[in-house]
């Protein structure tokens, strides 16, 4: 597969395990911090200046701002597999290591230089540690699955039915749930 596509595919996928950790963390988050998590944030101030959220209903919204967010999501993963062919390692810490760059390129680099919003040195500690969390989630979903990916294995073996081994990852996946 295609290694840019592998890592956008993957880098979808670890967006969709990080957006269900930020919403489990966001609920463990003390009341004083329960304020919009950044994707939304970004996607209001980005989008808001155009008229466009106040055309939006909230649903809408929502949607806008998830689109957005997985859009950023599969955008940095299709740069994860040129980054982890010249870092090299484990896939899972490679990622990992992608995911916190990415956060620190973001959080402290480009969206307050963009003046979107304050660095991540001036939010709460709690709201930090759920944004770095979901991050290594991100980056740990994001590095397997490219890895997964440009293995090749996904793809179908002359004789073999595609995801012949499914039975055996479904059981896998199970045991570690």
């Amino acid at each position: 597969m295609n290694h840019p596509v592998a890592g956008a595919i993957a880098g979808l996928v670890g967006t969709v395990a990080m957006t269900a950790a930020m919403r489990a963390m966001f609920r463990a988050l003390p009341e004083k911090d329960r304020y919009p998590l950044p994707p939304r944030l970004i996607t209001d101030r980005v989008v808001g200046p155009t008229g466009l959220m106040d055309a939006l209903d909230e649903p809408e919204r929502r949607d806008l701002t998830l689109a957005l967010h997985y859009g950023y999501g599969a955008a940095a993963g299709a740069l994860y597999p040129a980054v982890a062919q010249r870092v090299g390692g484990p896939a899972a810490v490679t990622g990992i290591g992608y995911g916190l760059a990415v956060w620190g390129a973001s959080y402290l680099g480009w969206i307050p230089a963009m003046r979107i919003l304050t660095p991540a040195t001036r939010h709460p500690r709690a709201r930090n540690s759920l944004m770095l969390a979901a991050h290594v989630v991100w980056g740990g979903v994001t590095g397997v699955t490219a890895a997964y990916l440009m293995s090749g294995k996904s793809q179908s073996r002359a004789g073999e039915e595609p995801m012949a081994d499914a039975g055996e990852r479904t059981t896998a996946v199970r045991e570690l749930a």
